[in-house]
């Protein structure tokens, strides 16, 4: 199984406006923990800061959910990751920080974070706090409840701007380049 390709068939996510209430709003005063073992204040970070949401990071030694091609918009986050990896200079250069965050727990995303040479840390949000505090979307799968794939840009701890839905993903962290450039 191939982590990195994804099939050509792959069903695209729709927008159900499960976003459209994110424009300006606040980040929530909570701490995440980083693969890095710090605690990241998600609203307290200064200037523009990524935050790429993302189902879960598969493993090469470990299944999919049963039918996970078949959901819109959940396989590749391995692509998204290095997407976002690939362009990480780019994006600082323009002043920005970027987080990836998934409800799984940091030993395992410490695991994709060394496996995917990723330059920046991944945020765990287990207890799905930012689900609550944002309303974020979310699926349930193989017993888990899951993000929908969405990537935020916060500038000074307000969102400025959302992708959502992400589709194909390995294209997001181009297209949060894109726009980073256009409103710098």
């Amino acid at each position: 199984m191939s982590l990195t390709d994804l099939p050509d068939n792959l069903p695209k996510p729709e927008d159900d406006g499960a976003a459209d209430h994110l424009p300006s709003q606040p980040l929530p005063e909570i701490e995440l923990p980083a693969t890095d073992g710090s605690r990241i204040a998600i609203s307290q970070l200064p200037g523009l800061v990524v935050y790429y949401i993302y189902p879960m990071t598969g493993r090469p030694d470990t299944p999919l959910p049963d039918n996970w091609d078949e959901i819109p918009g959940a396989r590749g986050c391995t692509p998204q990751s290095c997407g976002f990896r690939d362009h990480h200079a780019e994006i600082q250069q323009l002043h920005a920080q970027v987080y990836g965050l998934s409800v799984q727990p940091t030993d395992y995303q410490q695991e994709a974070q060394t496996r995917l040479h990723l330059p920046f840390e991944l945020l765990s949000d287990g207890k799905l706090q930012l689900k609550q505090a944002l309303q974020l979307p979310t699926f349930e799968v193989a017993g888990m409840e899951l993000y929908k794939r969405i990537t935020l840009i916060a500038k000074d701890g307000v969102i400025v701007k959302h992708f959502y839905p992400v589709f194909p993903p390995g294209e997001n962290a181009s297209d949060v380049l894109t726009w980073l450039e256009q409103n710098q």
